[in-house]
C-alpha cells in the first residue's frame, strides 16, 4: 500500500471591504488632469463666493469719482461707467451669480426628481398628466418663456429663482422618470413592496440610491445651464438687478469699452466661460468613473 499523500490546506485571506472614504481617495488618485483642473477652479470660485467681503478691496456698491478709470495700482481692472471698482464687482458677482444658480438648481432638482420618480413608480394617469404638462412647458423656448414670466411677476431674486427652477425642472423630470422606470421593475423593489414597505421608503432606500450617478452628473450640467441662463437674463436686463453685482450685467454695462480696445468686458465673460468648462470637466470624469468603462491602454 502506498502511503497517503499529506493534504495541504490553504486558507484564503478574508476580503477587506473598502470604506467610502477609501474608494473616494482611490478614485481621486486615478482622476485625469482635466478633472483636477476643474475641481481646482470650482474650489477657487467657491472660496471667492463665500469670502467675498473679506477678499474684495472695496464695498460692492462703493462709487469713486472717476468713471471708466484705466487699470492701475488703485483699481486693478479699472472702474465701470458709474465709477465702481471692476475687481470688487467681479468678486461679489461670483457670490451673487453662483449662489443664485446653485439655489435654483437645488430647487429644480427637488421638484423634478420627486415628480419624476413618482411618475415612474405609480405610472398610469399620474404619469400621463405630469408627462404631458412637461411636454407643453418644454415646447416653449426657455429663454423666451422666462422673459415673459419675469416681465409679468417682476425681476426680483425670488421670481428669478422660481421661474428658472420651474423651467429647468422639466429636464430633470424627464431624466428622473427615464432612469426610474428602469429601476422600479427590479426584483428588489418588488420584494420591498411585498414586504409591506411604503412608497416613501422604497423611493428613498431602493430607487434613489441606484440612480444617483446619472442624477449627480445631471446636477452639474443643469447648474451650468442655469448659470448661463441667469447670466443671459442679466445681460438682457431682466436678471439680477442693480446695485447687486452680476457677471452678465457687467458685460452689458461695459460693452462699449470693446470699441476702444479695452478687454475689461471680457473679464466677466471669461469668468462665466471658465466655470462652465471646469464643471463640464468634472462631470465628464464622474460619468466615466461611474460607468464602469476602462481606459484603453
Amino acid at each position: 500500500m502506498t502511503s497517503a499523500e499529506p493534504v495541504i490546506q490553504t486558507t484564503r485571506a478574508p476580503r477587506v471591504r473598502r470604506t467610502r472614504r477609501s474608494r473616494i481617495r482611490i478614485a481621486l488618485k486615478k482622476a485625469p488632469l482635466s478633472a483636477w483642473f476643474g475641481m481646482g477652479v470650482i474650489l477657487c470660485y467657491a472660496v471667492v463666493a463665500l469670502f467675498a467681503p473679506l477678499i474684495a478691496p472695496y464695498r460692492e456698491t462703493q462709487v469713486f469719482s472717476e468713471a471708466f478709470a484705466p487699470w492701475s495700482h488703485e483699481f486693478a481692472f479699472g472702474t465701470d461707467q458709474l465709477g465702481r471698482d471692476i475687481l470688487t464687482r467681479l468678486i461679489y458677482g461670483a457670490r451673487n451669480t453662483i449662489g443664485i444658480a446653485f439655489i435654483t438648481t437645488i430647487l429644480s432638482f427637488a421638484a423634478g426628481v420627486t415628480l419624476g420618480l413618482l411618475a415612474a413608480m405609480y405610472r398610469g394617469w399620474l404619469d400621463q398628466l405630469l408627462s404631458r404638462a412637461v411636454d407643453v412647458l418644454m415646447s416653449i423656448p426657455s429663454l423666451i418663456f422666462a422673459l415673459m414670466l419675469l416681465s409679468i411677476f417682476g425681476s426680483s431674486i425670488t421670481s428669478l429663482i422660481l421661474v428658472i427652477a420651474l423651467l429647468d425642472s422639466t429636464r430633470v423630470f424627464r431624466l428622473a422618470r427615464a432612469v426610474g422606470l428602469n429601476v422600479v421593475v427590479m426584483e428588489y423593489v418588488e420584494v420591498a413592496q411585498l414586504r409591506g414597505e411604503g412608497p416613501a421608503w422604497i423611493l428613498r432606500k431602493e430607487i434613489l440610491p441606484n440612480i444617483l450617478p446619472p442624477l449627480i452628473a445631471e446636477f452639474g450640467l443643469r447648474f451650468c445651464f442655469v448659470f448661463l441662463t441667469i447670466a443671459a437674463l442679466s445681460f438682457l436686463g431682466v436678471g439680477i438687478q442693480p446695485p447687486s453685482a452680476d457677471w452678465g450685467s457687467m458685460v452689458r454695462e461695459n460693452a462699449t469699452l470693446i470699441t476702444y480696445g479695452d478687454v475689461t468686458p471680457l473679464l466677466p465673460a471669461g469668468a462665466i466661460a471658465l466655470l462652465t468648462v471646469a464643471v463640464n470637466f468634472v462631470v465628464d470624469w464622474f460619468l466615466h468613473s461611474t460607468s464602469g468603462l476602462r481606459d484603453e491602454k
